[in-house]
């Protein structure tokens, strides 16, 4: 993909902000914005943990790569909320979005969140792809990490 940049494009490296400056080539980097095509005009560029593309943090996370031909794995951690199903909730965007995905890459780095999604409960369920676990992870009304499947 392309990243374009705004003049109101704001940059991160874990809970500080940073410059553009100072991300360098070959960085892994989540980008939020609003895409056309191949590019996507970032209005929040996160820098991922570890310098090794997330990695080592996605191992120490518990988070598993996909792996063509491999089942994905069947496990869950935390707090699902009840009733909870898949399919369930608002599509939502924006601030409380883009909070949701911070903290859920943060916890199980590694993926790309497709959407977050707004359940009845009020909490989050940030859909990771790109990796076979965790699929679901749960956010917190107060942007906490509380499970994950």
């Amino acid at each position: 993909m392309t990243v374009d940049e705004a003049s109101s494009t704001t940059y991160q490296q874990g809970t500080s902000s940073t410059s553009a400056s100072a991300i360098t080539t070959g960085q892994s980097v989540v980008a939020l914005g609003m895409t056309s095509g191949t590019t996507i005009t970032a209005t929040q560029v996160i820098v991922q943990p570890g310098g090794d593309g997330g990695a080592a943090a996605s191992t120490a996370a518990g988070v598993v790569p996909v792996q063509p031909g491999t089942p994905g794995a069947s496990k869950q951690v935390g707090q699902i909320p009840q009733n909870y199903t898949e399919g369930s909730g608002t599509v939502v965007s924006g601030t409380a979005a883009d909070q949701a995905t911070e903290v859920a890459l943060a916890a199980y780095p590694g993926g790309v969140v497709d959407r977050v999604v707004q359940l009845s409960t009020g909490e989050y369920e940030a859909h990771n792809i790109g990796v076979n676990w965790p699929h679901h992870v749960f956010v917190s009304q107060d942007f906490q990490v509380v499970g994950a499947f």
